[in-house]
């Protein structure tokens, strides 16, 4: 690592040492309610858990970069870059379904995971991300199941 970077870095951490020891206990203490009251599937979606009829009801935000959403996407989407959802949290509807999503769900379910801790409980995200998305059918993944299902009993 060079020098200058290395100053920057303590420089850095010196200035934000006042804001430590109050500021990161009220964070760990709202971190730690929303995971001790948080079931795993709460705040995850599969595909086919949504009929093709629900989802223009439904805020569809992409959190991959403008690139790879310009290239393909949920039509309808959106696109906030994960790194940029609490900043324009205020686009967010906290009264409308809202699903989040990336191309596997890992990015995306750290932008949902910040903006439950901020308080929008209506944020899920979208599991295997866009290409679970594709893999399951799309807007038709609920019919799939059912039909999957309907067969499968039948047997």
């Amino acid at each position: 690592m060079n020098k200058s970077l290395l100053a920057a870095c303590a420089a850095l951490s010196l200035l934000a040492a006042p804001l430590q020891a109050d500021d990161q206990s009220a964070l760990a203490e709202a971190m730690e309610e929303y995971l001790e009251f948080t079931e795993y599937g709460s705040s995850v979606m599969l595909p086919e858990q949504i009929p093709a009829e629900d989802w223009p009801n439904i805020l569809i935000i992409d959190t991959r970069d403008a690139a790879q959403f310009e290239a393909d996407h949920i039509p309808g989407a959106t696109n906030i870059e994960w790194r940029k959802v609490v900043a324009r949290r205020n686009e967010i509807p906290r009264e409308q379904p809202v699903i989040i999503y990336c191309n596997t769900g890992s990015l995306s379910a750290q932008a949902g995971f910040a903006l439950r801790l901020l308080g929008w409980n209506n944020v899920r995200i979208l599991q295997d991300g866009l290409v679970g998305w594709k893999a399951k059918g799309g807007f038709e993944a609920n019919q799939r199941a059912i039909e999957a299902a309907e067969e499968a009993s039948a047997s």
